[in-house]
């Protein structure tokens, strides 16, 4: 039968060796970047989402009138998908590899 060859031999057996340094944080700069701009787009969304409510006329309360600005694009479409974006971009920034 053949010589069965190891890669270890007795005389190697108790050595030290050098383990390789990890680097043991997941994140690196660009995972944090990526979070930044995800985060500044949810903020931006919910300020753009931000202005009086339907009962608010000149800063003051008035049951007897109505504002349409609370069904205006801004705030029906555009600050939710901003919103929505920025926590897409959240994911992405978490699950990107270094």
């Amino acid at each position: 039968m053949g010589k069965k060859l190891h890669k270890f031999s007795a005389s190697d057996f108790g050595k030290e060796t050098e383990a390789p340094k990890e680097d043991t944080f997941y994140f690196g700069q660009q995972n944090f970047k990526w979070m930044l701009i995800g985060l500044a787009c949810i903020v931006v969304g919910f300020l753009l989402m931000m202005g009086p409510d339907a009962n608010t006329v000149d800063g003051k309360l008035d049951p007897n009138a109505w504002n349409d600005d609370i069904f205006s694009i801004r705030r029906i479409r555009i600050a939710p998908l901003l919103i929505v974006i920025g926590f897409a971009i959240e994911v992405y920034a978490i699950l990107k590899r270094k």
